[in-house]
């Protein structure tokens, strides 16, 4: 069984992350990495294998130079190999281009299951599994807090307010999983030293058959049209209880900032 699993190198969420004048992420701004929702995708990858089933895990992504670091990552954990998908004119692609590009890449891997993060730690649209599903023509089973692959069907269970569904799918199929789903693994010394042997494959939109101009910031649907900076952190307010009113100033706070 051949699982692709796609990992996004996003900007560390907890630098000070800015954007270049078109709008787009300033990548020089701040450190990189694996997207944290996508390392469940790897996890839940590495565990169907774990489960007995014969699997080649291939991580997927793309974007410029350093986002090779998020399939380096991906390897150490325990995927096989990777696909990174780097050329120029796929800048300031929104999630419509992104989807095509993409599913022009799985459609040349030709995986039998495809497992997503719930989302990206950076967009934070969770729209992209969906996408794929449409543009593929596969069936989707999103949001799920367990995997489990049999008899060429992919199953998740989907976790609501008050109930819970347990989803299917015949494969090829599209899935992705939530930060529920099971602690992604840190890896070991010895699957590091690993990964520096396994291959990774760089393509470009001309081997995937995909014109210039229907991606990019050019062709974007959506686009980001003015940016505020963040405002500095207000000094916290301090409540006292001397006479017994501190409980009525506190719920007049909560009230008056809409925190109730």
């Amino acid at each position: 069984m051949k699982i692709v699993t796609l990992v996004k190198h996003v900007p560390d969420a907890t630098g000070n992350r800015e954007f270049d004048d078109d709008g787009t992420v300033d990548r020089e701004s701040a450190d990189g990495l694996l997207s944290e929702l996508d390392e469940y995708a790897v996890e839940q990858a590495l565990r169907v294998g774990e489960a007995g089933h014969d699997v080649e895990i291939i991580a997927l992504t793309m974007g410029p130079d350093d986002a090779a670091d998020a399939i380096k990552k991906a390897l150490q954990m325990g995927a096989h190999a990777g696909v990174h998908i780097n050329d120029d004119d796929i800048h300031g692609s929104d999630a419509l281009a992104t989807s095509k590009i993409l599913a022009a890449a799985i459609t040349k891997i030709a995986p039998d299951l495809v497992i997503c993060g719930m989302a990206s730690t950076d967009g934070n649209m969770g729209v992209l599994p969906a996408m794929l599903a449409e543009r593929l023509g596969w069936p989707a089973a999103t949001f799920g807090v367990d995997l489990a692959v049999e008899n060429n069907v992919v199953s998740i269970r989907r976790d609501g307010d008050i109930a819970s569904q347990r989803i299917e799918a015949q494969l090829p199929a599209i899935v992705s999983v939530t930060d529920q789903s099971g602690e992604a693994r840190y890896p070991s010394m010895k699957l590091i030293m690993a990964a520096k042997k396994k291959k990774v494959d760089e393509w470009d939109l001309d081997d995937l058959g995909i014109d210039a101009d229907e991606v990019g910031l050019g062709a974007a649907a959506t686009k980001v049209t003015s940016t505020t900076e963040r405002p500095p952190k207000a000094a916290g307010r301090i409540v006292t209880d001397a006479d017994g009113s501190g409980a009525a100033e506190l719920v007049e706070f909560l009230s008056a900032g809409k925190y109730l």
